[in-house]
């Protein structure tokens, strides 16, 4: 298969939002047997609405290294504003990433650019993002780990627990010393 036609090796993340965290990581890690590999505590503009949010993300991971991700905001009104019980006001919480590597990200980007399509870049620290979307509300994301994902995965791991703790008691403090 030519370098251009290559398929995303495998899914990076699945995420939604979610109204309290806790309930989501006892499904997840006591039920299901899902371990809880990175929680990052993150405080960002959205440009969609032009306003500053902290939320959390949680990741459990999967078999492949894959993982499901789950957002829960400081702001409550924030569940409703991004849940899909109606066409969500920001949609872009609920999206499927599948990871690629830098080479065709950099192809994917410009055969977006090129077809006309939304094209945005964002290095998270943990992963550099590719960000697209469908006429229908779809949300795409195509992730490239950096060359130290296992140093970044391991210390998100060893503290995954105690920042969702943190978290869930009110100190919404980010961690992503890499991105901010």
């Amino acid at each position: 298969m030519s370098e251009s036609k290559r398929l995303p090796t495998r899914l990076h993340h699945y995420a939604m939002v979610v109204r309290d965290h806790e309930p989501m990581r006892h499904l997840m890690e006591d039920i299901l047997g899902f371990p809880l590999i990175a929680t990052w505590a993150e405080r960002t503009l959205l440009h969609d609405v032009g306003e500053v949010h902290e939320y959390c993300h949680a990741f459990y991971g999967l078999d492949d290294g894959a993982a499901l991700a789950f957002f829960q905001f400081a702001d409550p009104k924030m569940y409703e504003r991004c849940t899909t019980a109606s066409p969500p006001e920001i949609g872009r919480f609920h999206h499927v990433a599948l990871r690629v590597d830098h080479q065709r990200l950099d192809e994917l980007k410009q055969r977006l650019e090129t077809a006309g399509m939304p094209a945005r870049v964002r290095d998270h620290g943990y992963c550099v993002s590719l960000y697209t979307n469908t006429d229908e509300g779809l949300y795409l994301e195509f992730a490239a780990d950096p060359s130290n994902i296992n140093e970044i995965g391991a210390e998100r791991q060893a503290d995954a627990h105690a920042v969702l703790k943190r978290w869930l008691e009110g100190d919404h403090t980010p961690n992503n010393d890499i991105r901010h």
